[in-house]
């Protein structure tokens, strides 16, 4: 049985979102890398081909079905009142935080005391906000994109300065997988933006490994955090030796 054009262009745009490649998938399915893509290319293969792909991709057939009727770009960034009642309802927070990092119902159940009941009603009000997609057996589907940012200044940004911040940096970093720099130096103009373009190249690389190891299971993985951050600053405990502009 033949698969669907628009089937296959969802399977490509689910690949581009797991920053998974041909020669990646060709591994996983056995086959070799010119073959998926001449498979890809003339968007033709077999139904047995596309349940093998969508399980390597962790992607339920109602799901890429969805996607396939949709057709649209996933979401860069949140609405102000979307970030607001995350910021609202921690609960929430933490329920599009497993549906991103794709952890599956019976996880849930093992991990945090949520009934199903209420890990239901947490996945219907991530619906209704048009933060997710809810599919058959309590499967979120994120609308947005993987590597989304909040809002500059934003209700969450706000959140995380004023609150989580302080967490963040409660306990010391002396982990095997912790990890803490404190920099601070002078720099040109030219070097500030090298150096902000190479923060952006950290960002796009720990959603690549995000996607590339989302379909491992709960248990084999650990969540982490990174605060990427630079501006023009001076500490404060410095102004009293500054001389002042005016002198």
């Amino acid at each position: 049985m033949a698969v669907s054009v628009d089937l296959i262009d969802a399977l490509k745009r689910c690949l581009r979102a797991q920053e998974l490649t041909y020669r990646e998938l060709a591994a996983r399915i056995r086959m070799s890398e010119a073959a998926v893509k001449r498979m890809f290319s003339r968007r033709a293969m077999s139904l047995q081909r596309l349940e093998q792909i969508c399980e390597v991709l962790d992607v339920g057939l109602a799901e890429l079905s969805a996607e396939a009727s949709r057709g649209r770009k996933a979401m860069a960034q949140l609405s102000e009142a979307q970030e607001q009642a995350l910021v609202d309802d921690p609960r929430l927070l933490m329920a599009l935080f497993l549906t991103l990092n794709r952890w599956r119902e019976d996880d849930v159940m093992g991990h945090f005391g949520f009934t199903t009941a209420q890990w239901t009603g947490l996945l219907v009000k991530l619906d209704r906000l048009g933060i997710i997609e809810l599919m058959p057996g309590n499967r979120g589907r994120a609308l947005t994109a993987r590597n989304f940012r909040w809002r500059a200044d934003g209700p969450m940004e706000r959140y995380f300065r004023h609150t989580l911040l302080t967490d963040y940096f409660a306990d010391p970093f002396d982990g095997e997988q912790d990890a803490l720099l404190l920099l601070s130096g002078s720099l040109s103009i030219d070097g500030v933006k090298q150096l902000r373009q190479r923060l952006e190249e950290v960002a796009r690389e720990f959603d690549a490994l995000l996607a590339r190891d989302a379909t491992l299971p709960a248990e084999d993985r650990v969540g982490v955090s990174l605060v990427l951050a630079q501006k023009p600053w001076l500490l404060q405990l410095f102004n009293p030796y500054r001389r002042s502009r005016e002198a």
